[in-house]
């Protein structure tokens, strides 16, 4: 599986998880095709990010202006969780390949203004 595609299934995956009460092994097997074997890449995202999720949120109030994450609409939380748990600990990606991944997640799952906040909460990680 490619990264591309481990991340949008990532996505979906922590998407699940944000309200219902699944496992994580559930929530990737259900968006795992039949076919599909789990992906190394995949299960550390979605592991890493709900494992470090008290520390990815309390990265993200920091950066937010006039919002908080529980206001967020779901998508854009999710994304950016996902965007800022690859920021903060997966070092072998650049920084600006996980936002342009983040950007297309929203892209695809968002609206036309969800990019473009997602876009510029997490140049405010990048900005160092």
């Amino acid at each position: 599986m490619k990264r591309t595609e481990a991340r949008q299934k990532a996505f979906q995956a922590l998407f699940q998880l944000d309200s219902t009460e699944l496992t994580i092994e559930e929530a990737i097997g259900h968006v795992l095709e039949e076919e599909q074997k789990s992906d190394a890449f995949l299960n550390k995202l979605v592991r890493g990010t709900t494992e470090n999720q008290a520390e990815i949120d309390a990265a993200l109030t920091e950066k937010l202006e006039k919002w908080t994450l529980s206001r967020l609409p779901k998508i854009e939380r999710t994304v950016l969780r996902l965007a800022v748990y690859e920021l903060l600990h997966e070092q072998d990606t650049p920084n600006k390949v996980v936002m342009n991944e983040a950007i297309e997640l929203c892209k695809t799952y968002g609206d036309e203004k969800s990019s473009k906040f997602v876009n510029g909460v997490l140049s405010k990680f990048t900005e160092q």
